[in-house]
């Protein structure tokens, strides 16, 4: 009698069944034996291989050195010494920090409120004084006090230092200003052009320099009348002050001007060729005397401008026309007025004044 299909059909799925039951045990034992293998060893060593005893030394150590010492060896230097030269080997300056903390928490958070500061204090000066007029009123007689070649290289620095302030300050605080309010396409324009113009016109600034030097020199050297005219803070609230061809606010802006600007010049070459320092601190001193030097003047010349032109009637005459009123001349220059007319500044009885 034949025995049943389904009978054989049981026979090879169970003999089946075991065959695979013990194909899977092979293959994990040998799963747990390669990762054991592997725990102990990631690379098979060479046939002549010595075994070391690895001593990984305390935590967050490199060997028997900690992460500070060695990060001492890159740096170099003591951080806290910054005019000491930077050991030979290192590849890092010990100055970096320092130098990021007083341009970006400093220079860059502040220095636009500077100018700022400046343009409130005056607009609120004027609100409350108002324009200085001329005392006399204009007699309509003209004394002459600037060439055309001083107008000529006072106009040219000025145009020069506006194209070379402005572009700075863009350059300086473009990401923390114009960034949020125009966005980056406008900011990176803005940005680009600024630092091609300012340095196309930086050194055109130190032939202007030296040119206001040689043509303002004369006249704006300090002289005992100037005490006096401290001591009466410049006829600011009323009273005649004697002043010679320019009085001591003016010769402060020259010499500012003068001492400041050579600074200004003396980093502003360091920075744009910078390759003719080895030393990356220079360059770091010259960012930070460049950014400070440049909002001074800034905010100096607004003052002048001020002066020069809505703070005082008259002002503005002597460098577009090169000759001022003589009554102006009387008030703020008596000294000057009387050396190149041979007149007394008294004759008409003008007893009070102001300056610019």
């Amino acid at each position: 009698m034949k025995q049943p299909l389904t009978t054989g059909r049981l026979s090879n799925t169970t003999w089946f069944a075991r065959v695979a039951t013990l194909m899977l045990l092979c293959a994990l034992a040998l799963v747990f034996a390669t990762s054991a293998a592997l725990a102990n060893s990631h690379v098979r060593p060479p046939g002549d291989a010595v075994n070391v005893i690895a001593d990984d030394g305390a935590p967050n150590t490199l060997g028997d050195r900690s992460d500070a010492e060695i990060w001492d060896d890159f740096r170099g230097g003591d951080p806290k010494d910054l005019l000491a030269p930077r050991p030979e080997g290192t590849v890092m300056t010990t100055t970096g920090q320092q130098w990021r903390v007083i341009r970006e928490r400093f220079i860059v958070k502040y220095a636009g409120w500077f100018p700022v500061g400046v343009i409130g204090i005056l607009a609120l000066f004027f609100v409350v004084k108002g324009r200085m007029p001329i005392k006399g009123g204009r007699s309509g007689k003209t004394v002459p006090r600037f060439t055309l070649i001083h107008r000529i290289a006072h106009w040219t620095t000025a145009g020069v230092f506006m194209i070379l302030g402005l572009s700075g300050l863009i350059i300086l605080l473009g990401r923390p200003v114009i960034l949020p309010l125009f966005g980056h396409e406008v900011n990176s324009t803005l940005t680009s052009a600024s630092l091609q113009g300012h340095n196309l016109f930086g050194p055109l600034f130190i032939v202007c320099l030296i040119w206001m030097f040689v043509k303002f020199i004369r006249g704006n050297l300090f002289q005992l009348v100037d005490l006096k005219w401290i001591l009466k803070l410049g006829g600011l609230f009323g009273g005649h002050v004697s002043s010679s061809q320019f009085n001591f606010g003016e010769k402060s802006w020259f010499w500012l001007l003068m001492i400041v600007g050579a600074v200004m010049s003396v980093t502003g070459l360091a920075l744009e060729f910078p390759w003719f320092t080895e030393d990356l601190r220079w360059l770091q001193l010259s960012t930070i005397l460049h950014g400070v030097g440049a909002i001074t003047l800034i905010c100096v010349s607004i003052g002048h401008i001020y002066m020069g032109t809505i703070g005082v009637e008259g002002a503005i005459d002597s460098m577009l026309i090169g000759e001022v009123d003589e009554n102006w001349a009387k008030e703020h220059h008596d000294l000057w007025y009387e050396e190149v007319t041979g007149k007394s500044a008294k004759d008409d009885g003008n007893e009070e004044g102001a300056v610019t």
